[in-house]
């Protein structure tokens, strides 16, 4: 992937314009006419054999003085060709179109010099020429050499200029002013040779160290054009600290170069800036026009640099910050996916208050272990807001991993909520379920905390129907509900389970509630008996068949062999068995108290006689259907132990609810329970059932039942 795609001032751009500048500054030091620089020639050029003072013509001719120089014939023709070809690329290329203006200084020479002179400038002078200026020989007879040898040889040099011999320095300011030349040629002209060479060798200097930079700067944005973006944080930050570090070191060079070029500058500019009389000459002005064309193009380079390098680190910087944000997304997108996996797998909802509770605090938990990915997970959704809020150049690829990461929170958190409403709505379920059982076991206590031989009274029975309506008042503190209600309250969360076991309290509920409505029945008609007005009979006992009848010897036999059902869900103990005997007694009396009313009831009421035999037998089975009844139910509240209390022991989520002492002691806890269960599910009950028919096999069934029950 190449990070240049998307940039603004891709380095192709960059690369452009640093070759405009090269350019350029090839043009100002006109590199294509002058392959040469000061530098290369140093040593000819200090010789002086020839000078490009600055002066010009009438016409803005640029002047080349050829001085007074010893031994000019034996100068190689290299050298001479080289320092002609420098002097005349140096003026501008509208100055060097005019053409140039040549002074020959031979007064002190001799026309040998003057004809070697003519011959070198017609072979090889590489600029265009105007017009040719000699100042001849002063010694009488090199004058008239030069006179005769000049209209002799002028067809030799094969030069289209003219050639003008003059006599004397004042001859010469009649074709060149005087502020054009040089002292030694009568004029006013400064120049200083020295100088002259390390300004020029000073420009070309730093224009070649602006053209070098500059290529170095092309050459860098090709790197980068080149450079494939690595995959991984560190490499990139690797990448990125590179970058930086050739950075500073190209803009210590430019800052470098300024430094050189507002100095080199500062020195040109110097003589005019110590008097306000002081002029520059003309090239001095060209040169300091030279340093400041140089300088714009340093200035142009420099701003194309920063611009390019200040899109580039931003570019860099935001790939690193999209790479940093896909890492950290693929970090927190992990975690929510496997808070939401292990929320899933988070389906329990309980089948009782403990295992709830137990649910809720796991449920917490897992709400807390998730908090700090949630606030990551926001957090990071933030950040990438605020990279698309600053232009980031991958916009389209952060927007939808923000969306994702709220998304993610949200399902979160919304299940999380989900999760605890159903939890919470499960305790209610098994919390209502818990306090009908335990109102239901309230009840059964209450009915066989009754004392039977109270209800011999009035008051009694009063007493017992009143503690029944409290009672049955208390329900609603205990929000008994109907099954239609209760199966439409809770109706979306019921598992089988659940669904199983609220049948059995609500089965068990109707079950009491009936109970309580046949103990109200009896006690009502008992009260009713109670009060039934005594008819005044006489007594007759030895005439009246029912007085030694022994109407209530045998139900009360028969009902003391019937052993009390536990109602509770509680283990046995020894206390409930204690209880349990006292309730066989309560049993027995209310039996025969019933008895004895019914048989005061038939005495004050009598009705036509029936044999004693069929008498005994319907009272018989009366008692033997309510055996059954109780053997019923003495058998769900066994089974209710067992499924409510000796399987639960073996969950594996209860164990650290069980005391350590009672751990795979389920057989010391509840004993033959589970024995009890089968006896009298199996058999006794289906024994019992076949008395309703004939109750002459009761005592044979209680019998069996002493020997046989574990």
């Amino acid at each position: 992937m190449l990070f240049w795609l998307k940039e603004e001032m891709a380095p192709q751009e960059f690369t452009r314009r640093l070759a405009t500048v090269i350019t350029h500054v090839d043009e100002i030091m006109q590199q294509e006419i002058r392959p040469l620089v000061a530098v290369d020639i140093i040593e000819q050029l200090h010789r002086q054999f020839a000078i490009l003072s600055g002066g010009r013509g009438k016409d803005g001719a640029p002047i080349i003085t050829f001085p007074e120089f010893v031994g000019f014939k034996h100068i190689p023709d290299e050298d001479f060709l080289n320092v002609m070809t420098y002097l005349t690329s140096v003026p501008s290329m509208e100055a060097a179109s005019i053409g140039f203006v040549i002074v020959i200084d031979r007064r002190r020479d001799k026309w040998s010099s003057i004809k070697a002179s003519l011959t070198r400038i017609a072979v090889a002078f590489p600029g265009n020429l105007q017009l040719i200026l000699i100042l001849r020989p002063s010694r009488f007879i090199q004058r008239t050499f030069t006179d005769i040898g000049i209209k002799y040889y002028r067809d030799e040099f094969k030069m289209k200029v003219p050639i003008v011999v003059l006599n004397s320095v004042s001859d010469l300011h009649d074709y060149i002013d005087k502020s054009q030349l040089t002292a030694d040629l009568g004029g006013t002209l400064e120049y200083r040779h020295s100088q002259w060479i390390n300004h020029r060798t000073a420009i070309e200097n730093f224009a070649l160290a602006l053209k070098t930079t500059a290529q170095m700067l092309q050459t860098f944005g090709a790197c980068l054009a080149t450079t494939e973006l690595p995959r991984s944080i560190p490499s990139t930050e690797d990448l990125l600290m590179s970058h930086m570090r050739q950075w500073n070191k190209l803009q210590d060079e430019l800052k470098l170069l300024g430094k050189q070029g507002a100095t080199l500058l500062s020195c040109m500019q110097e003589p005019a800036t110590k008097s306000p009389t002081s002029k520059l000459s003309l090239h001095e002005v060209e040169n300091v026009a030279t340093m400041e064309r140089l300088l714009v193009q340093l200035d142009e380079t420099q701003k194309a640099f920063i611009q390019f390098w200040s899109e580039h680190h931003l570019k860099l910087n935001q790939y690193l910050q999209l790479q940093h944000f896909e890492h950290s997304f693929c970090e927190v997108k992990l975690a929510l996916d496997n808070l939401l996996a292990e929320q899933a797998e988070f389906s329990d909802i309980g089948d009782s208050v403990m295992h709830v509770e137990q649910l809720l605090k796991e449920h917490k938990k897992l709400e807390g272990e998730g908090q700090e990915s949630l606030e990551k997970a926001q957090l990071l959704a933030v950040i990438g807001d605020q990279l698309i809020q600053s232009h980031h150049y991958a916009v389209d690829s952060i927007r939808p991993r923000c969306a994702e990461l709220r998304h993610l929170c949200d399902d979160f958190i919304n299940e999380n909520k989900k999760k605890h409403d159903i939890l919470e709505k499960s305790l209610e379920l098994h919390r209502r379920l818990d306090k009908v059982s335990q109102w239901c076991e309230a009840g059964v206590y209450l009915l066989a905390s009754q004392a039977v031989d109270k209800y011999q009274s009035r008051e009694g029975i009063d007493i017992a129907l009143n503690d029944i309506e409290t009672f049955l008042g208390t329900a609603k503190e205990y929000q008994l509900p109907s099954s239609k209600d209760f199966y439409n309250q809770y109706e979306l969360m019921l598992t089988l389970d659940i669904k199983t076991k609220a049948q059995k309290v609500l089965q068990k509920l109707s079950d009491v509630q009936e109970i309580f409505h046949k103990r109200q029945m009896s006690l009502m008609k008992l009260a009713a008996r109670q009060t039934r007005p005594v008819q005044p009979v006489a007594p007759h006992p030895e005439s009246s068949p029912k007085w030694a009848s022994p109407k209530i010897s045998q139900p009360s036999t028969l009902v003391s062999l019937v052993p009390h059902q536990k109602t509770s869900e509680e283990p046995y103990t020894e206390t409930d068995l204690n209880s349990e005997e006292k309730e066989d007694d309560e049993t027995k009396s209310e039996v025969k108290n019933e008895e004895i009313l019914e048989s005061s009831h038939d005495a004050d009421n009598p009705e036509p006689e029936q044999p004693d035999g069929s008498k005994n037998l319907s009272h018989s089975r009366h008692i033997i259907r309510d055996l059954v009844e109780t053997e019923v139910t003495y058998i769900k509240e066994i089974k209710n132990i067992i499924d409510g209390y000796i399987i639960p022991m073996d969950f594996i989520w209860l164990k650290h609810l069980i005391p350590d002492v009672l751990q795979n002691n389920k057989e010391f806890l509840f004993g033959n329970i589970r024995e009890l269960y089968e006896f009298h599910s199996r058999t006794f009950l289906k024994e019992l059932e076949k008395c309703t028919e004939n109750p002459e096999l009761l005592a044979r069934c209680f019998l069996k039942r002493v020997s046989l029950c574990p």
